[in-house]
């Protein structure tokens, strides 16, 4: 049986992934970039994030009109992200229109003009999207968040850039950037879908031809710091973050970590949801994550409360995470096993979930990993390991990040305080 996940590396060093899927009829095509927010310096900041929208903003060829009009003249789709390691740029389309997405996907990466009228009205959205996030405090929270774990470092800074530094952001700041990032060292294609890798391979072959073959610069590792932020803002609620320095992708406690996660404030069904919520009546949300990275990685804590509660609040969390160390009943475990495992399988219904995630894993781990094989870890995990992932975690030095009406949080200290108790 033909293996349908292949594996090539072009002569200029640009590597293409893709796996076929034979019973859709679509096609989901990418090309993945390796730099983010942490590729950037102090007085660039958001440069990778208005590169991303600049990206769509016109060609040799097209227009930025066109650039639209030919995906939606076929039913498909176009978009892409900025992330602190990452910058995705990806169509989705019905598999006798892949030969479109390569073309204008490969166009926009190599012959973007960067017309300064179109710099300019960018420029505006991207200030209305930043004035956006600072109205929203259940997101601008983790900014906070995550400036606090990682400070004055390009980790902690955020990927929107700041007002004052998008404001200034030059045209050849942005063709600098991307001459330097958006190479074939730099960057994994992908498809997935209803396809034929050779088929692909001579797509990208043709429109790809032009990149840059040099290996980017990298900014120095990032070194979680810890600490506290404390945003006094007149909101009906304060909103919370506490966290510790976690691990990287790789690391022998990553499934261990997400099992506990999921177990702590994973669902409806996880500890701080029934505790905080259904018990108490504290908060509206509260949820845990785990966020790996290249070389570390954070976990955290959210929750949304009122300014009453808030004195409450931070103390039944911290006897959560007490609590762990007591034992994980086996229909908990059971459980939190199977949210991870439904939530990884599910995903491979997805041509576009399918062709970034092959796409992640050989920019992280240098190979596609079977489904099995994470199953396998996933199933591998006991209680013992979960416990002593935990304990790693958190004798760490936490970070809190606070925004709203937030007189009655705990310090850091009393929190330090308890957590050592």
């Amino acid at each position: 049986m033909t293996d349908p996940i292949n594996v090539t590396k072009l002569p200029n060093g640009l590597t293409v992934v893709t796996e076929r899927m034979e019973r859709v009829e679509t096609v989901s095509f990418g090309a993945y970039v390796a730099t983010g927010t942490r590729d950037e310096t102090a007085d660039q900041n958001g440069v990778s994030h208005f590169l991303e929208h600049m990206a769509f903003k016109g060609t040799h060829r097209r227009s930025a009109a066109q650039i639209a009009e030919e995906i939606e003249n076929v039913g498909g789709h176009i978009n892409a992200y900025t992330a602190r390691e990452q910058t995705a740029y990806y169509v989705k389309l019905l598999k006798e229109d892949l030969s479109l997405g390569v073309d204008i996907i490969g166009d926009i990466l190599t012959h973007s003009t960067f017309l300064e009228q179109e710099v300019e009205r960018e420029r505006g959205v991207i200030l209305q999207e930043i004035g956006q996030a600072n109205d929203t405090p259940d997101d601008i929270i983790f900014d906070h968040f995550q400036e606090t774990a990682y400070h004055d470092q390009p980790m902690g800074r955020p990927t929107l850039g700041t007002e004052e530094l998008i404001a200034d952001m030059r045209r050849e700041t942005l063709m600098d950037y991307m001459r330097a990032h958006y190479t074939t060292q730099n960057m994994v294609i992908a498809a997935a879908g209803n396809l034929h890798h050779q088929q692909v391979l001579d797509l990208v072959e043709t429109h790809f031809r032009d990149l840059p073959t040099h290996k980017p610069s990298r900014q120095a590792p990032s070194r979680y710091d810890g600490g506290e932020s404390r945003v006094s803002r007149d909101l009906d609620q304060a909103h919370l973050v506490l966290g510790f320095p976690s691990v990287a992708y790789g690391d022998p406690d990553y499934h261990a970590i997400m099992l506990l996660s999921t177990i702590l404030g994973g669902g409806m069904s996880s500890r701080l949801f029934q505790e905080i919520r259904e018990k108490r009546g504290l908060v509206y949300s509260v949820y845990s994550f785990a966020l790996p990275f290249l070389d570390n990685g954070l976990f955290g804590i959210y929750a949304g409360t009122g300014e009453k509660q808030a004195a409450e609040l931070v103390p039944v969390v911290l006897d959560e995470l007490h609590r762990i160390p007591d034992g994980i009943a086996p229909d908990e475990l059971a459980r939190a096993r199977a949210q991870l495992k439904s939530s990884l399988l599910m995903s491979l219904e997805s041509t576009g979930s399918r062709c970034e995630q092959i796409a992640r894993q050989l920019q992280i781990h240098g190979r596609v990993i079977p489904t099995s094989e994470t199953v396998a870890k996933i199933d591998g995990v006991d209680e013992a390991a979960i416990i002593a992932a935990a304990q790693r975690l958190f004798k760490g030095t936490p970070t809190l990040a606070a925004l709203g009406p937030i007189k009655r949080v705990p310090a850091l200290d009393r929190i330090r305080e308890r957590l050592a108790a």
